[in-house]
């Protein structure tokens, strides 16, 4: 079967089966639902997926150490933003799209910790080499995502195309308007800018 996380906004509400005590636990707030391949597990609009041991472990860290030396690997920045909780930086390798004359930012798996980070900052910072850029973040609807995230799949199909279940960057408006909900999209805007 395959894995996947799913919120529940009522956690410990009466009829779901989960207690109280469980609901209220600091920190619970995923709830892993197994699945067989054949059947849909209940997907909402906030699951994330998250990273597998080769991800975690090989492949971003050789990324965010070739772009904190300057080499950017298919567009690649190392993301800080503070902690929701800590305030301590955090720091990602991602992704930036441009777009008409816009930078993007996109959470192919969904709503990872630095989704939750930047929505609370409402800032994040972005760097390469020595070189480091503020931005001020703004999400977009969902009625906003679709050609962003069409553009995006264009330019990162063989890196994040198996986060978007199916989709490609040939995928109807009605396909991909379909699993909107589940990426995360920033538009970012220089530090300071007027808006």
């Amino acid at each position: 079967g395959s894995v996947r996380h799913v919120t529940l906004p009522d956690l410990g509400a009466p009829g779901t089966g989960i207690p109280r005590l469980w609901a209220t636990a600091p920190g619970l707030r995923w709830l892993t639902v197994l699945a067989a391949d054949d059947e849909e597990a209940p997907v909402t609009a906030t699951r994330y997926r998250a990273p597998g041991w080769f991800t975690r472990r090989v492949f971003n860290p050789v990324v965010a150490f070739l772009t904190r030396r300057g080499v950017s690997v298919w567009g690649s920045r190392v993301l800080e933003v503070p902690g929701r909780t800590t305030g301590l930086p955090r720091r990602t390798p991602v992704n930036l799209l441009a777009l008409d004359g816009a930078t993007y930012l996109v959470s192919p798996r969904g709503e990872g910790q630095w989704v939750r980070n930047a929505r609370a900052a409402g800032r994040v910072a972005t760097l390469v080499g020595r070189r480091r850029e503020e931005w001020t973040v703004r999400e977009l609807a969902d009625d906003e995502k679709v050609p962003v995230l069409r553009a995006y799949l264009a330019l990162s199909r063989v890196e994040v195309g198996a986060f978007f279940d199916g989709r490609s960057a040939g995928s109807s408006d009605d396909e991909l308007a379909a699993i909107a909900p589940r990426h995360p999209v920033f538009r970012l805007e220089p530090a300071g800018a007027a808006g």
